[in-house]
């Protein structure tokens, strides 16, 4: 009776996995909570929106300042105290430069269109790292159920021992050998139950909270039909490729504005000052007397010799250029090696399941012969101890590798540059970079445009008051 239960025993090891309850978590919902509890993701959208404010800045070297002044000043020549007062309003703007603003300008939002690629690469890192966590978590779950079954397993089969040396079927040495293949899974149940335990921690970093019971992975994403189809996608969508598209702009415009520098610059001004200067001697009062004063003029210049700095500007300018254009063929490069690289991995993975999974069947089967045969005594406790052991590492084996093939898969979906909400189709409001770059980047100052960036503001709960 002991022995047919050991044997229902090592078929329940197999399958005890495959017959967990439901659980209520999906991989869909650790995705959505790792996107709105990511403060990785709301520190790069903030390095946007200044990179907006950049746009906004260079908007405005286009447009007048005015400045008011007021002084009030003392003098004494020659025995005689002067004392005057002045208030000035002056407006001073740029007529003509050749080109140089807008080329600023420009620069600012090929800029600001870099980040925006930048902030998706964040999104993807931070999707990835949470179908990681999320996959760590059940793989490291089904890893102690895994040793826990193993554990009654083996007590069950200690005992077994103890029942034969009982009734001198078996020496004191089987039964050690027992005792210390229990011990050794009990070390190993304490070890799954410890990376557990990292494994919910590193979840909690990720999605900003610990697991709850967690689903079984969706079906696995679809993968290209060939590898070159996917690397065409990551050349053509990855944000780190166009981030680098962006930022080789901004290079080229760059070496336009260092050459505009040595072009002219035409400035108009225009001021209206008041000045009150009341004066008197040392034998009495002068009087009072004030001044209007209106002014209006234009500018222009040029710079003739900088003493080599505008034409060391325009080099560095370029030799930036070049490091730019090598820094995207080098990102291509690196993309599609990642590309390579997941694809591989997919492959790799497949093929160890279906090899793990005939494994396991031979294992099982070596198993319950050995068990069998042990109880004729043509094979010893020890081969059966080893035969049992076979069978638990092929099955964690099976753990690993089914965890690494759905890894692989979103580590492909990363590579091509499709692991964000929007390609996954979440179904959740997703932040929009272009609503605050709309609202700042004409440089609003009336009422009406500092409204509509305040409802920017509170839409994304960045100002006092906003949710």
């Amino acid at each position: 009776m002991i022995r047919r239960r050991l044997l229902v025993a090592a078929l329940t090891l197999g399958t005890a996995l495959s017959s967990a309850p439901a659980w209520a978590e999906s991989l869909a919902d650790t995705l959505v909570a790792a996107y709105r509890n990511s403060a990785l993701l709301d520190q790069n959208r903030a390095l946007l929106r200044a990179a907006d404010e950049d746009v906004a800045q260079a908007m405005s070297t286009l447009r007048p300042v005015v400045q008011w002044a007021a002084s009030h000043n003392f003098q004494q020549v020659d025995g005689i105290e002067a004392v005057s007062t002045t208030l000035e309003l002056v407006g001073q703007m740029t007529l003509y430069d050749w080109g140089r603003g807008q080329l600023a300008i420009d620069i600012a939002k090929e800029q600001v269109l870099a980040t925006r690629e930048s902030l998706v690469s964040v999104e993807q890192d931070v999707l990835l790292t949470a179908v990681q966590a999320f996959l760590d978590v059940r793989s490291a779950e089904q890893q102690v159920a895994l040793q826990g079954s193993s554990v009654q397993l083996l007590t069950r089969e200690r005992q077994a021992a103890q029942d034969r040396f009982d009734v001198g079927e078996i020496t004191s040495t089987d039964v050690a050998l027992a005792e210390a293949q229990l011990a050794s899974s009990r070390a190993g149940l304490a070890s799954a139950e410890g990376q557990l335990e990292v494994a919910r921690e590193n979840y909690r970093a990720a999605v900003g909270r610990f697991p709850d019971d967690l689903d079984a992975p969706p079906p696995l994403p679809r993968r290209p039909e060939s590898l070159e189809l996917a690397r065409e996608t990551a050349r053509r969508t990855h944000p780190a490729v166009r981030q680098s598209q962006r930022t080789v702009a901004a290079a080229e415009l760059s070496v336009a504005a260092a050459q505009a520098e040595r072009r002219p610059q035409l400035t108009g001004s225009l001021g209206l000052g008041t000045t009150r200067a009341p004066g008197r001697t040392l034998l009495g009062s002068s009087g009072q007397e004030n001044t209007t004063t209106l002014r209006a003029g234009v500018q222009a210049s040029q710079t003739i010799y900088s003493g080599g700095r505008l034409p060391a500007v325009h080099r560095q300018a370029m030799a930036r250029r070049d490091s730019a254009r090598s820094a995207l063929l080098d990102t291509a490069r690196q993309v599609e090696q990642s590309v390579g690289t997941a694809w591989a991995n997919i492959d790799v993975a497949r093929a160890q399941i279906g090899a793990i999974e005939e494994q396991i069947v031979a294992a099982r089967e070596a198993y319950e012969g050995v068990r069998e045969e042990a109880t004729l005594g043509a094979r010893t406790t020890l081969d059966v101890l080893d035969a049992e052991q076979e069978l638990l590492e092929a099955q964690v084996d099976l753990i690993t590798a089914e965890s690494n093939l759905q890894l692989a898969h979103y580590q492909l979906l990363a590579a091509m540059g499709l692991l964000t909400v929007a390609e996954l189709q979440l179904g959740i409001p997703t932040y929009d970079p272009s609503a605050y770059y709309s609202a700042v980047r004409d440089a609003p100052y009336t009422s009406s445009q500092g409204e509509s960036l305040d409802r920017v503001l509170r839409a994304i709960g960045k100002q006092p008051g906003g949710n």
